[in-house]
């Protein structure tokens, strides 16, 4: 009886092992699911401050989209006010120091620096707007605001805008880009609503030379209004020239963010970035361990472009036609250069029936017909 008391000691022992040893298995097994789940620490640099109206202010409602629909996943931080190349330096180099891994560049003119740094740690991920040059750890990424700005130039077209002036801001790809669809946009509306117009002189350029100067943007706005320009085409990170041409009853197209919540009540439209879906994406690659150093450039269709809603003096016959050529955007249609579109020469760029390319867009360093103005040198 003893020893059959003893036996059963015995198993019990032994059964209580081979649980204690599937628990450990269990646990083992379990631990890369808990490596998964560690926090990605993430980075952001920006150009100016996050409420200047604009471009930053528009990356800044991007990165707490991002907090917000990744929660405890990420760890976030970012420093603003960053305007110089050996600043920016400093900056990304101290967050690789600090062992964040993945650092975003907010402006063109961090690529350079974005570019050096990434050769230093090639365990941290870099990603940089707007530009073109990449690593094995680092890629670009920019939305297709190029639609919003077909569809901001088809609205006003539509409703008889055909001598709009328009103040730029730097002379890169993404501006041109920019300045060329919207003359497109702005063509085809003007020909739908049969409007007379001169086909060489639709959208009249000033360049300010900078990405935000409100006393230089607001003066450019003043003097187009002056020169009898019946709207105003905003571009540069604060909403100063919208604000100006309000001021003077000339109606306005916003820029990044809408306009008409900055003190711009006769804005028609505005085309916003919308960085949230963009940067989510891309941090649910990192994580997934899926990421790659591609050049992201999407627009409608991953939700990365907006327009703001169309002010009151917009009819609602124009606003349907908009609404529909945005539908097939969201579907993928992107007609924004479509051809045949020809440069300021004449010369054709696009041919009918085809479209051009992304690697074209993205270096683009020509006006279409339609645009008043040059390039600086």
């Amino acid at each position: 009886m003893r020893s059959k008391r003893l036996f059963t000691t015995f198993l019990s022992l032994v059964m209580l092992s081979l649980f204690s040893l599937t628990l450990c298995g269990l646990a083992l097994a379990a631990s890369p699911a808990q490596a998964s789940a560690k926090k990605t620490r993430i980075a952001f640099v920006l150009l100016e401050s996050i409420n200047d109206q604009g471009w930053n202010e528009a990356h800044y409602d991007g990165i707490q989209h991002l907090k917000k629909t990744l929660g405890g996943q990420v760890e976030v931080a970012y420093t603003e006010n960053v305007q110089s190349p050996a600043e920016a330096e400093r900056v990304m180099r101290d967050y690789a120091r600090q062992g964040y891994d993945l650092i975003f560049g907010t402006t063109f003119m961090y690529m350079e620096p974005m570019y050096a740094v990434a050769a230093e740690y090639p365990n941290v991920k870099f990603m940089h707007c707007s530009g073109f040059k990449t690593r094995p750890n680092l890629g670009t990424y920019m939305v297709r605001i190029e639609q919003g700005e077909y569809l901001a130039g088809y609205l006003a077209g539509l409703m008889g805008y055909r001598n709009v002036g328009t103040v730029a801001t730097q002379p890169i790809a993404e501006v041109v880009r920019g300045i060329n669809a919207f003359t497109l946009g702005l063509t085809r509306g003007l020909v739908e609503s049969r409007t007379s117009f001169d086909a060489g002189k639709v959208n009249t350029v000033v360049w300010l030379k900078s990405w935000r100067d409100a006393k230089n943007e607001t003066a450019q706005a003043l003097a187009l209004v002056e020169g009898k320009h019946d709207l105003i085409r905003e571009m540069a990170d604060t909403s100063e020239s919208s604000r100006a041409a309000c001021a003077k009853g000339v109606p306005a197209i916003g820029y990044g963010t809408d306009s008409l919540k900055y003190g711009a009540p006769c804005t028609l439209t505005s085309t916003t970035f919308n960085w949230g879906p963009v940067y989510v994406d891309i941090v649910k690659k990192v994580r997934a361990g899926t990421w790659r150093n591609d050049q992201v450039f999407t627009g409608f269709e991953a939700g990365g472009v907006a327009l703001a809603p169309f002010g009151k003096a917009v009819p609602k016959t124009v606003a349907s036609k908009v609404l529909a050529l945005k539908a097939q955007m969201v579907k993928g249609q992107d007609m924004s250069f479509a051809g045949p579109i020809r440069d300021q020469s004449g010369v054709e760029r696009v041919k009918q029936g085809g479209k051009a390319t992304d690697a074209e867009l993205l270096s683009m360093g020509w006006f279409v017909q339609g645009v008043s103005g040059s390039l600086p040198q």
